[in-house]
């Protein structure tokens, strides 16, 4: 029987490139995000919702326990980002992201955990380096995704008796539309996205941007029991060795 994962941002870049590492893994994959993907069209199961909503994970979960009544992994990669000072972020703007970054990896996990528990299952929460090291105008940002790392650890604790394994993917500078997006708030200098990725990209040990697939098999790894059994409560980061390198070298 094929093993059952819940993706959330589907649509996105690291999202996506996750549904097709986990299909060609032998998964079955279920999909939620606002947005459809034509991509993916009869290959996985398809649901559109806001999961900030409660009332929309609830008629996601109603769905995936008719429809399964088990879940083996549970993946939170929905995010927002906004990139602007925190005194120019207005108080919806703040809450907004908040709850998509943040609030919808609690509901998820709430409705989820009767379908994992016991299933020797794992959550993989997609948070990022601005978790433990971040840069100018993006706190916003940076806040949830600190959050969700604590978030990770506090589960890994809570859900240990119920064989539940709780970690976080921390990605650094990923070719992805959020990061083309993300380059516009003017901490590199230059116009052309494909020169600001080379230089974001030199600032790394490894040299250039990270791809998406490379994020997603970091998260099959963790959602993966035979891969990772002994690893709960903790934060792979995924970032080319950026964080390894202090300032003053």
């Amino acid at each position: 029987m094929k093993r059952v994962v819940m993706i959330t941002g589907v649509a996105g870049g690291i999202g996506l490139a996750t549904a097709r590492t986990f299909l060609s893994s032998g998964w079955r994959v279920i999909g939620v995000d606002l947005h459809p993907i034509e991509s993916l069209n009869g290959r996985i199961s398809f649901i559109s919702a806001d999961i900030s909503d409660p009332a929309s994970v609830e008629r996601v979960f109603e769905k995936i326990t008719a429809d399964e009544n088990r879940l083996d992994a549970l993946i939170n990669n929905a995010a927002v980002q906004i990139c602007k000072p925190l005194i120019e972020t207005t108080p919806d703007e703040w809450d907004s992201l908040m709850a998509s970054n943040l609030r919808s990896a609690y509901l998820t996990v709430r409705r989820a955990h009767p379908l994992m528990k016991n299933r020797h299952g794992a959550i993989v929460n997609v948070s990022s380096v601005h978790a433990i090291a971040t840069s100018a105008n993006i706190a916003a940002y940076a806040t949830s995704k600190g959050g969700l790392f604590a978030f990770t650890r506090a589960l890994a604790i809570e859900l240990a008796p119920d064989k539940i394994r709780v970690n976080a993917i921390l990605p650094g500078a990923v070719d992805t539309p959020m990061l083309h997006s993300g380059l516009s708030r003017g901490h590199l200098h230059g116009n052309d996205v494909q020169d600001l990725m080379r230089d974001l990209g030199s600032r790394t040990i490894i040299g250039r941007v990270g791809q998406p697939e490379e994020i997603a098999q970091a998260i099959l790894f963790l959602a993966d029991n035979d891969k990772s059994s002994f690893i709960t409560g903790q934060g792979l980061v995924v970032d080319g060795g950026a964080t390894a390198r202090l300032s003053t070298e």
